[in-house]
């Protein structure tokens, strides 16, 4: 039996695959200005790319638990590599990654635990964690810009995002471990 990858996970894999061109850009755009030009092209190709492939997983019914991974996987590792790159050229301070890096690694981790406990993972994103992403995509396009002007009104934004997205998510998690245990404990004593 063969399984064919479908158009939203092709896409999603796209847009990993264009991180490590991402990071070059951005990394060598201090020594060639024009490759800042060519890093902002690839990050909001793949930004466009994130909604394309949401919008054609949804209309043609393509959701995959392969797609479950993927298209969260792609987002994270080029929003994660460009506040990281940011931070080693200088232009975000240590706090912010610290912060963005804490929250996905206790959902990682999370995932991870509740995989291992209940054999199976069925936390979706929350509107928190799509606005976290929408405002963390949009502080990034901005320092990419160099719109220094309204980069850290922006920022304070996603940072609260982030942190409030990164409690829900762990209050989540807590209910799928701990509260369906205590209803089926309690449904087996009555």
């Amino acid at each position: 039996m063969t399984y064919a990858m479908n158009i939203a996970n092709k896409i999603s894999l796209f847009r990993i695959l264009s991180v490590p061109v991402f990071i070059a850009c951005l990394h060598y755009s201090s020594e060639h200005p024009s490759l800042r030009l060519i890093a902002f092209s690839v990050f909001v190709i793949a930004v466009l790319s994130d909604a394309i492939d949401g919008y054609i997983a949804r209309k043609t019914k393509q959701k995959s638990k392969a797609g479950l991974v993927l298209d969260p996987l792609a987002d994270k590792l080029l929003l994660l590599s460009a506040f990281v790159v940011f931070y080693l050229m200088k232009e975000i301070p240590f706090w912010v990654i610290l912060i963005v890096i804490t929250r996905d690694t206790l959902i990682l981790i999370g995932s991870i635990v509740i995989y291992i406990v209940k054999q199976e993972i069925n936390v979706y994103p929350s509107w928190w964690g799509k606005f976290t992403t929408m405002f963390q995509m949009l502080f990034v396009t901005i320092v990419l810009l160099q719109w220094t002007m309204i980069a850290d009104k922006v920022l304070l934004v996603a940072i609260a995002f982030t942190v409030i997205s990164g409690a829900d998510y762990l209050r989540r998690g807590f209910n799928i471990l701990y509260v369906q245990d205590t209803a089926s404990k309690n449904q087996k004593s009555a």
